[in-house]
C-alpha cells in the first residue's frame, strides 16, 4: 500500500459503474489528472526527464491517492519520454490501483477493426501492463468503431469515456453538426452511451466526457453512466458552471481538475490540501 492509501480497489469482477459509484460515495466524485507537464516538472523542481517525470508522477500518486479516488494519468506527457516514459506510465498506474485509486488512462484513441482492437487489448485487458479502470476515447470514426473497447470493458469489468462535448472552441464544428436526423453529433454519441447504459445499477460503465467549460448546452446527458468533466480550476470551469451544465445529473458528474492542485507539489501535505480544497 502506499502511504495515504485506502487499500486495493474492488475486484475487476465488480463493473467499473458499481466501482466509481463506491469509491465517489466514500470520497467524493473529484478527479485529479497527473500531467507531467514541462512546466510543472520545473514548478516542482525536477529535471524534464525520466527521472523527474518518475518523481512527479508518483509523488502525485502517492500524495493523492486515499484523498481522491480517482487519478486520470494524461498518456501524451509519459509517451514524449519514449519507452522510458511509457514505462513510467505503467508504473504509475499500478501503484495508484494499488493504492485504491481507480485510474482512468486519458489517451482519447479511437480507430477501427483489428487496430481498435489492440488498443482496447493494451488498456483494458488484465495482461497488459497498461490495463487501467477506464479511457477516454474518440467517437469521431463512429460510434460503432468503439465496439471493440466497449466489448473488453464489458469482459473486464473496465469502462469507457467517450468525447462528446469537449471545452476547446475547434471541436463545435463535428460536435454541433447535425445528421440528417436533425440530431447533433454530441447528442447522437449521447444516445448510444445511453442505450449502453440501460438497465445498470448502480452507474453503468460507458460515460460522456463534457468539459467544464462548454456554456449552456441543451442535450439530454442523463445517460445512465458517469460524465467525465474536465477543466475545472486552471481552464477555467467553476462549481457554478457544473451546477449549470449538469442540472439535474449532478449524480454522474466526475469533475477533473490537474493544475489547481499539482502546482501545490512537490509537498505532499500542500497536494493533499490543494486536493481537500477542490472537493470542497
Amino acid at each position: 500500500m502506499v502511504p495515504g492509501g485506502v487499500g486495493t480497489v474492488s475486484a475487476m469482477t465488480d463493473t467499473f459503474g458499481a466501482r466509481l459509484h463506491e469509491v465517489a460515495s466514500r470520497l467524493g466524485p473529484l478527479c485529479v489528472g497527473i500531467d507531467p507537464h514541462p512546466s510543472l516538472l520545473t514548478s516542482w523542481g525536477l529535471a524534464d526527464d525520466v527521472a523527474g517525470l518518475e518523481a512527479f508522477a508518483l509523488g502525485a500518486v502517492e500524495a493523492l491517492a486515499g484523498v481522491v479516488g480517482v487519478l486520470k494519468p494524461q498518456s501524451a506527457f509519459f509517451e514524449r519520454h519514449g519507452s522510458a516514459g511509457v514505462a513510467v506510465l505503467e508504473r504509475t498506474i499500478a501503484t495508484a490501483r494499488d493504492a485504491g485509486a481507480l485510474v482512468v488512462l486519458d489517451v482519447k484513441r479511437g480507430d477501427i477493426g483489428s487496430t481498435a482492437q489492440a488498443y482496447a487489448d493494451a488498456y483494458l485487458d488484465p495482461a497488459s501492463p497498461l490495463r487501467a479502470d477506464a479511457v477516454t476515447v474518440s467517437p469521431f470514426l463512429g460510434y460503432g468503431s468503439l465496439a471493440p473497447f466497449v466489448d473488453a470493458a464489458e469482459r473486464h469489468g473496465g469502462g469507457v469515456l467517450v468525447l462528446a462535448l469537449t471545452s476547446n472552441p475547434e471541436g463545435a464544428e463535428v460536435q454541433h453538426a447535425r445528421g440528417a436526423d436533425g440530431r447533433t453529433v454530441a447528442g447522437t454519441v449521447a444516445d448510444h452511451v445511453r442505450a449502453a447504459n440501460e438497465g445498470a445499477e448502480p452507474l453503468g460503465s460507458i460515460g460522456l466526457v463534457v468539459g467544464a467549460t462548454v456554456g449552456d448546452t441543451d442535450e439530454d446527458l442523463s445517460v445512465n453512466g458517469p460524465i467525465l468533466v474536465p477543466g475545472l480550476g486552471a481552464q477555467g470551469g467553476t462549481a457554478v458552471d457544473l451546477a449549470r451544465i449538469f442540472r439535474g445529473v449532478d449524480a454522474l458528474v466526475v469533475p477533473t481538475t490537474s493544475r489547481a492542485v499539482l502546482q501545490a507539489g512537490p509537498d505532499r501535505t500542500a497536494l493533499r490540501d490543494a486536493a481537500r480544497r477542490a472537493l470542497d
